[in-house]
């Protein structure tokens, strides 16, 4: 069985930085593709970021180049290094990563940016 386990999250100041990191119980090859999406209270869930099995990125327009997506594939693990984080991006941040066959979803990690 697939899963996917999200860390990283926590509290931080504006202007800070996080890394989260999402582990896959099985071979990220297997995915044709992965991401990140996140869901602030009260809101509907957005994506954030993809990575393909290829290494091409994308990214919300919103960011602007703060966040960086990327993937270990020895590890089986995807991460999101995110800067200069703002108020606007507390949410909890959930991986997400896809095949022909399914989409897997983690749990969620939750981010806050206050100070």
């Amino acid at each position: 069985q697939v899963q996917l386990v999200e860390s990283g999250g926590g509290l931080v100041q504006p202007g800070g930085s996080l890394r989260l990191s999402c582990a896959a119980s099985v071979s990220i090859f297997s995915f044709d593709i992965m991401g990140w999406y996140r869901q602030a209270p009260g809101k509907e869930r957005e994506l954030v970021a993809t990575i393909t099995s290829t290494d091409n990125t994308d990214y919300a327009d919103f960011l602007k180049g703060r966040f960086t997506i990327s993937r270990d594939n020895a590890k089986n693990t995807m991460y999101l290094q995110m800067s200069m984080l703002k108020p606007e991006d507390t949410a909890v941040y959930a991986c997400n990563a896809r095949n022909s066959i399914n989409t897997y979803w983690g749990q969620g990690t939750p981010v806050t940016v206050s100070s």
